[in-house]
């Protein structure tokens, strides 16, 4: 996969951008620079958000949350979010997102060249919605009403029907009022529907008429019960046929969310890929959210959250607890995002693991052991500069040594470089995640790296998954002079060289 362009009109600080990253180019490493608030970082954001998120349900909700408040302008009912030229390793690959609301659903079947669709019917027109909740409680509510007034009545009417009662109250004035005002009384009806039906009643002499306008009320109730299960039938139809509408002309429904201040999803985010089927569109969504990848600060998952919960940043202490435990959340369920500020010793344990394994399994189709173990140590002593790194025997940590006049001495996490920790859970997680063939975004790649170091990590990429695209938000102008200018995209404001007058 090679993202050979990405144009994003109009969404938070990012305006007009039009990106080309040329396939033919080699290293396959485009640094993004500018300077700060230039949109680098959401614009990594935005691509990593709609790429790995849109076709897996379980990461619906970091989309909906990333793109809330991103509203359509008044009098329009469609806004273009982002487009996104893909090479797939055959052919380039348009895959546009943009934002509707329901009117331009009731577009597309005005301009439908169908002009009778047996497929929706008067109710699925009417509710032709993306969101129905709003829709939905009301007749909910109304169901449950006229259930329990048919309920009601039908015990009424019974007790009506028995002899014994017949004859103690019939044309008995006072039972009958008595009656009439527990029926009254045990209904839940509205303040008109009471009064007509209360005025009904008083004109009623005796139990028979009392009885027969009983069975009339109870007719009229279950026939509203019958028209409010059919239009909820229809509410909950909804959706699907505002689907159907969409596949007709060949378009991806991912996912619905809020404007700001709401807590109803009414606008949809639609996807168009430029493949005549629409099944193969899906697959290549599928296909694609598995091969994009970001590394950032873990601060960078706080995006990704609710806007409620990231306002809890700036709350009291036992208050952001509940953030970090979200924030906890949002790492887990983003697969292809990489907090790489940290020591990834659980991916070293599982690297050295997995080493140990393909030795074993060589040996087994071989008969020779093979060299996977040695060769995951010699590539980590020379990351770390001759220090070795050492899977304990209980497999569940690792020690890390350096040769000190021909004794190896144990070192402690403070006894190595921030910078020399982020750049070995950088090899650990391309490696142990076996990224290959794959679109990889990094933000602030050069944090914690000497200048020497922001050159050379363009070189460790390369080395190290060599068959990847990588684009680099960076600050950084030394790392930018590891490849030719013509690699190098810039966003205003633009990057200066350190030193460089403004």
């Amino acid at each position: 996969m090679h993202l050979q362009r990405v144009r994003v009109p109009d969404f938070r600080v990012l305006q007009d951008v039009d990106i080309e990253f040329e396939k033919e180019f080699s290293p396959k490493v485009f640094p993004l620079g500018s300077q700060n608030g230039g949109g680098k970082s959401t614009l990594l954001q935005l691509i990593f958000v709609l790429l790995h998120c849109s076709q897996d349900p379980e990461r619906i909700v970091f989309l909906q949350n990333f793109l809330e408040g991103f509203q359509i302008p008044e009098g329009s009912n469609k806004r273009d979010l982002a487009s996104f030229e893909i090479w797939d390793g055959k052919k380039t690959v348009l895959l546009e997102f943009f934002c509707c609301n329901d009117s331009y659903l009731a577009e597309l079947v005005e301009s439908s060249s169908s002009e009778d669709d047996s497929s929706l019917d008067i109710y699925d027109k009417t509710y032709l919605k993306f969101d129905v909740s709003e829709d939905l409680e009301p007749v909910k509510k109304d169901i449950s009403r006229l259930k329990n007034n048919v309920a009601f009545l039908s015990n009424k009417i019974a007790f009506l029907n028995r002899e014994k009662v017949r004859i103690n109250i019939n044309n008995n004035k006072k039972h009958i009022e008595t009656l009439q005002q527990q029926i009254l009384s045990g209904l839940s009806l509205g303040k008109d529907e009471k009064n007509v039906i209360n005025k009904r009643m008083q004109e009623l002499s005796g139990q028979e008429e009392l009885r027969e306008e009983l069975v009339s009320i109870l007719n009229k109730f279950e026939d509203s019960l019958e028209e409010n299960r059919k239009k909820l039938n229809s509410i909950k139809n909804s959706k699907r046929n505002a689907i159907n509408v969409l596949k007709k002309e060949n378009l991806l429904h991912f996912c619905n969310y809020s404007n700001d201040n709401q807590t109803i999803n009414k606008i949809a985010l639609i996807g168009h890929v430029n493949f005549i089927d629409l099944a193969e569109s899906v697959y290549f969504v599928e296909r694609l959210s598995r091969q994009i990848f970001f590394a950032a600060p873990v601060t960078q998952a706080f995006l990704f959250l609710p806007k409620k919960t990231r306002k809890l940043l700036f709350s009291t202490q036992d208050i952001r607890n509940d953030y970090y435990g979200k924030l906890e959340y949002a790492r887990e369920g983003l697969t292809g995002f990489f907090p790489y500020d940290f020591l990834a010793v659980d991916l070293l344990v599982e690297s050295f693991k997995a080493a140990r394994d393909e030795d074993f399994y060589e040996g087994i189709a071989t008969g020779e052991y093979g060299t996977h173990y040695k060769t995951l140590l010699k590539q980590l002593r020379s990351i770390l500069h001759d220090k070795m790194v050492y899977l304990n025997k209980e497999l569940s940590g690792v020690t890390i040594k350096i040769n000190r006049n021909g004794e190896e001495v144990e070192l402690y996490p403070e006894d190595l470089s921030h910078g020399e920790l982020k750049r070995l859970s950088i090899y650990i997680w391309l490696k142990h995640r076996n990224i290959e063939n794959a679109i990889v975004l990094m933000d602030e790649i050069e944090t914690a790296f000497h200048p020497e170091w922001q050159y050379k990590i363009v070189r460790d990429l390369q080395d190290w998954a060599p068959s990847n695209q990588y684009i680099l938000a960076t600050h950084s102008y030394d790392l930018c002079e590891a490849v030719t200018p013509a690699h190098v995209r810039e966003l205003e404001p633009k990057l200066l060289k350190s030193g460089a007058e403004e």
